[in-house]
């Protein structure tokens, strides 16, 4: 190894994706409170349990949850839109693809909900997080101005969804 190379050394544990219960929500408002600057009260997740795509990931034998994720579809101009609202992984847990899993899952989801379209918003700045939805197909379609409480805009990304695969 070279002087002053970093080399990340992790333990493959098993991912596994499930929708979030009502005892994953004090774990899931953790990682939000860790992850972003205008964390969502928990009250928020409440409304969205049972919904196919609020889903967590857990690790390991005791299922820790290392992050989450919360989309819904709903209709717009008579076809069905999805929505990621939001996703976060323990800053312990990233780098090891659990967003990307919790992406595609969710992706899944939506498209077993026979939608169409897939958007999302996200911070201008947030590069790891603009690479990961490139990645997953999505493309820039507008800016919402001055989006967030500290005045950063957001980027609105879309994907085009093909939910026959599911039929």
């Amino acid at each position: 190894m070279g002087r002053g190379r970093i080399v990340a050394v992790t333990t493959a544990r098993p991912v596994r994706t499930r929708e979030t219960v009502r005892a994953d929500l004090l774990a899931v408002f953790r990682i939000e409170k860790a992850s972003f600057a205008q964390p969502w009260p928990y009250r928020a997740f409440e409304r969205f349990l049972g919904i196919p795509g609020f889903l967590v990931a857990d690790i390991g034998d005791r299922g820790e949850v290392a992050g989450y994720v919360v989309a819904d579809s709903e209709r717009h101009r008579g076809r069905s839109l999805g929505h990621v609202k939001d996703i976060a992984v323990a800053p312990t847990h990233r780098g090891r693809g659990i967003g990307a899993t919790l992406l595609e899952r969710a992706i899944d989801a939506m498209r077993r909900q026979r939608v169409g379209r897939v958007k999302l918003e996200v911070r201008e700045s947030n590069d790891p997080a603009l690479a990961l939805y490139r990645q997953y197909g999505f493309v820039h379609r507008s800016t919402a101005r001055r989006y967030y409480a500290d005045g950063e805009d957001a980027l609105v990304l879309v994907r085009e969804l093909d939910y026959r695969e599911f039929e």
